[in-house]
């Protein structure tokens, strides 16, 4: 196994030093794709790949020059993790052993007080929208910590460079056939709420009907 962990960043100095430390215990392999930072992303991630975006792009696209580059250092495995430390990579190894036996690992934040309302009400009705248009039951279909085999970027290969991106993925999934697996993960919110937004759900919705029409 040639494992390689992609940190898609934008404006996480804070963070990403504490990140990069958590997933070296299980990787040396580690890029970190800085979309465009106005602070000191690249310069606190220390001692791993960087690949900087001029301007942000977004984070579909952050995904997107990371994989591609691991690819070429012939990665077999690839994890997704967030870069502003809500993931915890102590759970890296239950996404390797989950692939074993799998195309691709999908996490699943466990409901909690500390969710923003707003992430529980948009998380729900993408969910439903997988549902009824891909017919995959899945428990959370935005979190984007995710592991896959490399074998299947070419099937699961998105378009969206913004937070559509999770959502592709997964409609790439049911599209083609592939086999996934859900496993629950514990999630640290921070008290200042980053993420898609409500307009941003919509977006991503209307992006699935478009999807799924013109047969993406």
């Amino acid at each position: 196994m040639s494992l390689f962990v992609i940190i898609p960043a934008y404006n996480e100095a804070s963070t990403i030093s504490k990140v990069i430390d958590d997933v070296k215990r299980y990787t040396n392999n580690i890029i970190v794709v800085d979309d465009g930072s106005s602070d000191n992303t690249s310069k606190a991630a220390k001692d791993v790949t960087i690949l900087k975006h001029l301007t942000n792009m977004g984070k579909g696209a952050a995904m997107k020059t990371g994989i591609e580059y691991a690819i070429k250092k012939a990665a077999t495995h690839i994890i997704f993790i967030d870069a502003d430390g809500q993931h915890e990579a102590g759970e890296i190894p239950n996404f390797i052993e989950a692939l074993k036996a799998t195309d691709i690992v999908l996490g699943y934040r466990k409901l909690n007080k500390n969710m923003p309302k707003v992430l529980k009400l948009g998380n729900w009705i993408i969910n439903k929208s997988i549902k009824i248009l891909y017919n995959l039951e899945l428990k959370d279909t935005q979190c984007g910590y995710r592991a896959f085999n490399t074998n299947i970027y070419n099937k699961i290969k998105w378009r969206a460079l913004n937070y559509s991106v999770e959502s592709e993925i997964i409609a790439n999934i049911g599209k083609n056939h592939l086999r996934y697996k859900e496993i629950p993960i514990k999630t640290i919110y921070s008290s200042k709420y980053k993420g898609t937004t409500i307009i941003d759900g919509l977006k991503i919705v209307l992006n699935m009907i478009l999807w799924k029409i013109i047969g993406v």
